[in-house]
């Protein structure tokens, strides 16, 4: 059985989500944006191990921790799109807006509709452009649930003034892809509150443009 917690990490208080199995002690981290000890802390606390981080995009504030938690799990895969490793490799935006530079030089590169099995469920990875170029959700359809990064937000979208964003892309990949899910589909940004594919197919002003 899955069980998914958010934890709000890092000034900008992005969403890191942990989807522990509560059967067989492992989980998944999707965007450890900062923090790296807390969240080492708290999976100790759950007596859980982690099996794999899953990036969204490389944005500072949703790969901050990936070093501190590939020191204390080594071999601890961490998995993004194949498109975003530009921007992962130079260290991304965070040279200029955090005075930090983080360069991950170990990820290991998905395509389109790649899909893992992890935690027990198979994920599947959705490239959803406009963000950055190499901006992902991954979907675990089992559950029924979106981790959406920076794509979709509750009522809105993610930024796209940013290196490599696009908002033509942005709200193709909102309209024409991820307005496919079904309307249950639980969405989980990457900052914000959930939200539901039903609920911002009815409500998201990105579906008036």
């Amino acid at each position: 059985m899955l069980e998914i917690s958010v934890i709000v990490v890092g000034m900008l208080e992005e969403n890191c989500y942990l989807a522990r199995n509560k059967e067989t002690g492992v989980c998944v981290l999707v965007d450890p944006g900062d923090e790296a000890e807390r969240l080492i802390q708290i999976m100790k606390d759950l007596e859980v191990k982690p099996e794999a981080i899953l990036l969204t995009h490389g944005h500072f504030d949703h790969v901050g921790a990936v070093p501190g938690l590939i020191r204390e799990y080594n071999g601890l895969p961490v998995y993004a799109y194949s498109e975003e490793l530009p921007l992962l490799k130079r260290s991304n935006e965070s040279r200029y807006m955090m005075g930090s530079s983080i360069s991950l030089e170990d990820v290991k590169y998905l395509d389109d509709g790649a899909e893992l099995t992890l935690a027990g469920e198979k994920w599947k990875l959705i490239h959803t452009p406009g963000h950055s170029i190499g901006s992902c959700c991954y979907y675990v359809e089992s559950y029924k649930v979106l981790f959406a990064g920076d794509t979709l937000f509750a009522g809105s979208c993610g930024r796209t003034d940013l290196p490599t964003g696009d908002m033509r892309a942005i709200v193709n990949s909102i309209q024409n892809i991820l307005m496919k899910l079904p309307d249950d589909t639980m969405v989980l940004p990457g900052h914000g509150p959930e939200t539901t594919i039903g609920v911002e197919r009815r409500t998201n002003f990105i579906m008036k443009m």
